[in-house]
């Protein structure tokens, strides 16, 4: 068992973690942080389900109250691919075809990234805000708090994506004392090989991303179809 650090503690001893170690945390985590999505956005299968059944002086759904099912489908179609492509290029750097995943990163970040402004764009759109009944309310909140988790995945992933980039002329093992810890008057890494670490937070990330993105398609059944 390590011993507790202090200030004259040397960074061999605090920082020097397997990142087989970090695999196993942020593994962990995407489970945790999946299980409290869905418990977050079961809020609004909820308020959608028990408001259109009170349809408290029809106003559940007004007219004029009509998103548009093209951009929608979009913004659902976008979010998935992206996924897919995540999850491609998860299998790309587990072959060692790192040139690949790299690539497939920064398309599955694009395609996000469209997703995200097509969704404003349907905002500014719409004719409607939440205090036009029940359904107007459940979509403008569900759809915003969608963007918020996206984006949210986005940064990760691009980070995964930079890490990738930043260090692809490095080899394994041999960054600069210092360089990988960010801080230039460190002499010890926070992460010794940072590319050691790509492959576990790329598992992490193609879990939860393809669990958003079935989100994304329970939310385009109810608020488009349904």
């Amino acid at each position: 068992m390590s011993s507790l650090a202090d200030h004259g503690t040397e960074y061999g001893v605090v920082e020097s973690e397997p990142p087989e170690l970090l695999g196993r945390n942020l593994n962990s985590a995407a489970h945790l942080l999946a299980s409290a999505t869905a418990f977050f956005f079961l809020a609004f299968v909820f308020a959608y389900f028990y408001l259109r059944s009170l349809d408290n002086d029809h106003l559940w759904r007004p007219k004029h109250v009509d998103p548009s099912l093209t951009l929608g489908t979009l913004v659902m179609a976008l979010t998935v691919a992206s996924a897919v492509i995540v999850r491609l290029g998860l299998d790309d750097h587990r072959s060692g075809r790192r040139a690949q995943w790299r690539l497939k990163g920064a398309v599955a970040l694009a395609a996000g990234v469209v997703a995200v402004v097509l969704q404003v764009v349907e905002w500014t759109t719409v004719g409607f805000g939440p205090a036009d009944g029940g359904y107007a309310s459940v979509f403008v909140g569900w759809t915003a708090f969608n963007v918020f988790f996206i984006v949210g995945t986005l940064v990760w992933l691009e980070n995964l994506v930079a890490t990738s980039i930043r260090y692809r002329e490095i080899p394994s093992g041999a960054p600069a004392p210092g360089h990988a810890s960010g801080d230039p008057g460190r002499m010890g890494h926070d992460i010794f090989d940072p590319l050691s670490l790509v492959r576990q937070g790329l598992e992490a990330l193609s879990f939860y991303w393809t669990f958003l993105a079935g989100l994304g398609v329970v939310a385009w059944v109810i608020l488009y179809l349904a």
